[in-house]
């Protein structure tokens, strides 16, 4: 379940952060009583993901694909600049998001084996 909170927590934060731009700097109320409804809604699922999940884990991967997303819209959408120093940037972003999981899942796999051992 935690994963579904994590991607729930995702997709509001890229809709905040959807509507920030939107909201013209806080000019448009409507996009404007968005961005701070979205921001709520998406901490709020965070904050139901670190009941199971690492903090660091959780954070890493909500703000590294909310970067990428929010990336992704700024380009298509908005009509921003496509360079390849963002486009590594972006590589970057994913190779810490996975390097972390995979940390993660090894650590845990880890304590596992360790209190296994300790309860024989």
């Amino acid at each position: 379940m935690h994963w579904i909170y994590l991607c729930l927590a995702i997709l509001f934060e890229v809709a905040g952060t959807t509507s920030m731009k939107l909201s013209d700097g806080f000019t448009k109320v409507i996009p404007s009583v968005l961005l701070i409804l979205f921001y709520i809604c998406s901490l709020c699922f965070l904050t139901l993901t670190l009941k199971s999940l690492e903090v660091s884990i959780a954070y890493a991967i909500w703000s590294g694909m909310g970067i990428i997303i929010i990336t992704l819209i700024g380009f298509m959408y908005f009509n921003e600049s496509v360079s390849l120093l963002k486009i590594v940037a972006i590589a970057l972003i994913i190779i810490g998001v996975v390097t972390l999981n995979m940390t993660g899942e090894k650590e845990a796999n880890t304590s596992k084996s360790t209190l296994e051992e300790h309860t024989r």
